[in-house]
């Protein structure tokens, strides 16, 4: 059990908590939702003791154990299957197949399992810092945006595997969906406060947005009443008969409650820029063909028509060539075929991950959106800073101090600077919180264009896609419909392989329990052939003091005791044959 009590917590002048209190119970998986800065990440890091506050406790059960997802990357074996089995309790230490199953799980196959650590992308490295804390089974696990280098198969996979997380978890995700499947409850740091209740996301926004409805209706009618009753003080002040109800008023004044005028909080708001088109087609891709190694080419054959209003998706597992794809389509890669044509009146607005790359750091945001178009006035480049949530001196920032999100804002506005038909987005929800996405897939939505969308988020495809471009099963094909029905009529082929492969698994599993089994067993051979071996000695060594004592009442003729002797005599040598057989029965089957 984690106990979270009045803990309070300023950065300079910004006050990030007051007095927030909450209890994860037993078997909770709670969700932390806020918008970005607003401290989660901060919240996390307090929970691991990496960071200070003012005032208040924090407090955990008796041996309750708190893991979290690394980001440093330092490895000690030399596979990445003995790196990730570290993760493994003491007595799970043999247990080699979780390993495997949480890896290949995470997007590893069976040819990596012996490959180093190191070889390995930094997002691949991540995912085996998740596999490793997911195989550590803490009390309490932490995980902060862990989707952030998963694809969309390993996602669909992270999700069930959380589901039936044994212990406490609490996850920071900008992926609504995702989080909404693993957790049990809800929590929100939202004006500087913590409120958790049971259900998703959507049931505690509602419940945050009802409370503010009240506090302001409350609010407003308390100033009326207030007004009111300082109309009739003022009126009567002067009158003794009414004195003693205007004192009453005056009473009745006080107590009322001064509700602050809750604060509005800046959210990004925005529609793109649509340019007319008249034509029922955009662009024209045939035959395309594109490798970066001329003998393994990532395209190949790839056809398909854009229409001006169509919703398409480019989905597959990570390194395959989605994003590859975009560049072609945008004219940032040359293909091997010059099969790639644009209608004339095409007008792209492009986000993309190298695009925000691009971003000159000595400009300041007002620089970056104005140089996207020169031809916009001053205040025209203002408005659109406004928009992206840089109103006033915020448009002065330069690009070299803002955050992942603040970039990704950026570069939405230099699209909205110029009036596009055709959209293509690369990953847009990275790095901004639940309500920018929520503006980004309604802004998508009521787009007039077309739009090509790369992202690893299954309630956009769901929401906005018509029609999927698909890097799987060693290719690339076009999909006409939408994502649920690929799942329903295709579906991942990773998935389906471990479906096939479940008795497999099983049968893996039940190889290294029996492994476990049979060395327990032969553990156990050992020792009983060891007490056997100790009592032969004891009854030997006992039957050579009885016959000593024998042959002594024999000498005496002492007929009671040589009849008590030879009996027991008898009896041991009887125990001795019997232990002597099953020993050399247990040392056969020993031996097979």
């Amino acid at each position: 059990m984690l106990s979270i009590q009045n803990i309070s917590k300023t950065f300079g002048s910004q006050v990030l908590f007051k007095d927030i209190s909450m209890q994860v119970n037993r078997g909770e998986r709670v969700g932390l939702v806020g918008r970005n800065g607003h401290g989660k990440t901060t919240l996390f890091k307090m929970i691991l003791k990496n960071e200070d506050w003012d005032t208040g406790d924090i407090t955990f059960g008796k041996n309750y154990t708190v893991g979290h997802l690394a980001q440093h990357l330092v490895f000690t074996k030399p596979s990445v299957l003995e790196e990730t089995c570290l993760g493994l309790r003491p007595e799970e230490a043999d247990d080699h197949y979780k390993a495997e199953t949480i890896l290949f799980g995470l997007g590893f196959e069976k040819k990596d399992m012996d490959r180093a650590p190191a070889e390995f992308s930094g997002g691949f490295q991540i995912r085996l810092n998740l596999a490793k804390v997911l195989l550590s089974k803490p009390s309490l696990l932490l995980l902060d945006e862990p989707t952030n280098y998963l694809d969309i198969v390993s996602i669909r996979w992270l999700a069930k595997y959380l589901r039936s997380w044994p212990n406490e978890l609490m996850i920071i995700t900008h992926d609504r969906d995702f989080m909404d499947q693993v957790t049990t409850h809800t929590a929100c740091i939202h004006r500087q406060k913590l409120k958790k209740v049971p259900g998703p996301t959507v049931k505690l926004y509602e419940q945050i947005l009802l409370e503010e409805e009240v506090h302001e209706k409350t609010r407003i009618n308390d100033i009326k009443k207030r007004e009111k009753m300082d109309v009739f003080i003022n009126r009567f002040r002067a009158k003794a008969s009414k004195a003693t109800v205007v004192q009453s008023r005056i009473k009745m004044r006080d107590k009322l409650p001064n509700l602050e005028e809750l604060s509005s909080i800046e959210s990004l708001d925005f529609d793109f820029r649509y340019e007319p088109f008249a034509a029922k087609v955009m662009m024209e891709v045939e035959n395309l063909k594109f490798g970066f190694d001329p003998g393994k080419p990532l395209i190949e054959d790839l056809s398909f028509t854009i229409g001006k209003n169509d919703r398409i998706a480019i989905i597959g597992k990570n390194g395959k060539g989605k994003s590859t794809l975009l560049n072609l389509m945008a004219g940032e890669l040359k293909p091997d075929t010059r099969t790639i044509k644009n209608h004339t009146k095409m007008a792209l607005g492009y986000f993309g991950q190298t695009n925000i790359a691009r971003l000159d750091d000595k400009n300041t945001v007002e620089e970056e959106i104005f140089n996207a178009n020169p031809k916009l006035e001053r205040t025209a480049v203002r408005n659109i800073c406004g928009t992206m949530m840089f109103s006033g001196d915020l448009a002065v920032k330069k690009v070299s101090v803002l955050s992942g999100g603040e970039k990704s804002r950026v570069l939405l506005g230099k699209i909205l600077a110029h009036p596009s038909n055709m959209l293509f987005l690369d990953e847009p929800t990275n790095h901004l919180d639940m309500e920018s996405i929520q503006t980004i897939t309604e802004s998508i939505y009521n787009y007039e264009g077309a739009v090509v969308l790369v992202t690893h988020t299954e309630v956009l495809l769901r929401e906005l896609v018509n029609k999927l471009i698909i890097f799987h099963r060693g290719g690339v094909e076009v999909f006409n419909g939408g994502y649920d029905e690929f799942l329903e009529k295709i579906g991942w082929e990773e998935e389906e392989k471990k479906k096939k492969s479940k008795k497999t698994q099983t049968s893996t599993k039940n190889e290294y329990k029996l492994t476990k089994e049979q060395a327990k067993e032969e553990r156990k051979r050992k020792k009983e052939m060891e007490n056997l071996e100790k009592q032969i000695m004891k009854l030997e060594s006992q039957i050579e003091s009885e016959q000593d004592a024998l042959q002594i009442a024999s000498e005496k003729q002492n007929m009671e005791k040589i009849r008590s002797l030879s009996e027991s005599i008898s009896k041991a040598q009887r125990q001795v044959d019997e232990n002597f057989e099953l020993l050399s029965s247990l040392e056969e089957d020993l031996n097979k």
